[in-house]
């Protein structure tokens, strides 16, 4: 099996060539483009450092070139939301963050395809005495290109199929992993731009791995999410290999991938919260499909009632249950307050648009899903 040898990774992060002694930033603007689950960014030098995110200009793009804007209407708005420290440049260069707009002669503001977090801040207002917490499990796979055209799981041996699952999950040893060095380089580079990333791992299947961000309250575990995901595929780019947040990378008797999403309000974390959360499981019994509809493109392939997932058609909920659609976690049943699993969402979803129909759904009575789902489905109509 090939290995990836930390000396390989001779760029990105492990270069520090000091560019601030003029006093400039660079500030690289990242944001999701109309597949829904890739990144753009470009950068702009700006003449100070950045204190505050309203020091941070508006700034434009083709959205001809990235299924977000037609040729003859080709410009979208870039709006800052979200900023941190550029682990990749270092000193005071930075990571921007932006949500998409269409503009017109008015100068209103409409959101593009895959701008969900234009909705999500609406929700999120409305839920702020709740103090929504999330953490989100980030399952992703890497390969690694054998030729122009084929690629195989990173680890796999040519052509053909590594043993059966059962020790690659937070495997350690030269026959059950390979690849943590990725794993271990987009840790440093979350914690490096100070995102609240709380743990990584292995999984089930081997040359998949996972990363943990939260818990973040509200917005922002959408935010810190997107800049997540921008460091892992600026790590996979350097090191020359490829990155899959496909719900299941390999058709057979292996695992796919999600996004499980954990979630709690002040309610459901001070005494007497497990009431609270099993009315929230309630409520999300009664919404499944439609909650569903939102979790993910290709998400049918995963959820078949195996490999730790509950069918598609199906509710479950179970305390300590891996199988089911929301697991109540075995000390969360014990100490009766704390938080609850949705096991549901794809490795792909947006979290945007998954965050905030929990939100809707449990504490809003579904206020504002209609418009989510909309949008997401015009969208989804378009690919």
């Amino acid at each position: 099996m090939n290995r990836i040898n930390s000396k390989q990774f001779t760029t990105g992060m492990y270069t520090n060539i000091p560019n601030n002694q003029y006093g400039k930033v660079i500030a690289e603007y990242i944001w999701i483009d109309g597949t829904g689950i890739n990144v753009r960014s470009k950068a702009r030098t700006l003449n100070s450092k950045v204190e505050k995110l309203e020091e941070l200009p508006e700034w434009n793009f083709d959205g001809s070139s990235t299924k977000q804007a037609t040729t003859e209407d080709s410009e979208v708005i870039l709006k800052p939301v979200f900023f941190c420290p550029d682990p990749f440049r270092g000193d005071d260069n930075i990571l921007v963050l932006a949500q998409c707009y269409k503009v017109n002669e008015q100068g209103q503001y409409t959101p593009v395809n895959t701008n969900f977090r234009h909705f999500a801040e609406d929700v999120f207002k409305d839920v702020e005495s709740h103090k929504p917490w999330f953490g989100l499990e980030q399952e992703y796979t890497l390969f690694e290109k054998m030729t122009a055209t084929a690629t195989q799981p990173l680890g796999w041996p040519l052509g053909g199929y590594p043993s059966a699952q059962g020790p690659y999950y937070c495997g350690v040893g030269t026959n059950v992993c390979s690849g943590r060095v990725v794993m271990d380089l987009h840790y440093k580079a979350c914690l490096a731009a100070k995102l609240d990333i709380s743990g990584v791992n292995t999984e089930v299947m081997p040359g998949q791995f996972e990363f943990q961000i939260g818990p973040c309250e509200g917005i922002s575990a959408g935010d810190q999410m997107w800049v997540a995901r921008y460091l892992l595929c600026r790590i996979t780019e350097d090191l020359g290999l490829g990155l899959s947040f496909d719900p299941k990378p390999v058709k057979g008797d292996w695992n796919g991938a999600g996004c499980h999403t954990n979630f709690s309000t002040i309610e459901m974390r001070e005494e007497g919260g497990y009431e609270h959360i099993m009315e929230a499981v309630e409520k999300l019994s009664t919404t499944h499909r439609e909650h569903i509809e939102l979790y993910g493109i290709g998400n049918e392939r995963r959820l078949h009632g195996a490999h730790e997932t509950a069918h598609i058609d199906s509710f479950k909920a179970g305390v300590g249950d891996r199988s089911a659609s929301v697991r109540i976690p075995t000390q969360t049943k014990l100490d009766k307050k704390g938080y609850m699993e949705d096991r549901r969402p794809s490795s792909n979803m947006d979290p945007y648009v998954v965050t905030s129909v929990l939100c809707s759904t449990i504490l809003l009575e579904g206020k504002r899903f209609e418009e989510i789902s909309s949008h997401y489905n015009t969208w989804k109509n378009e690919l």
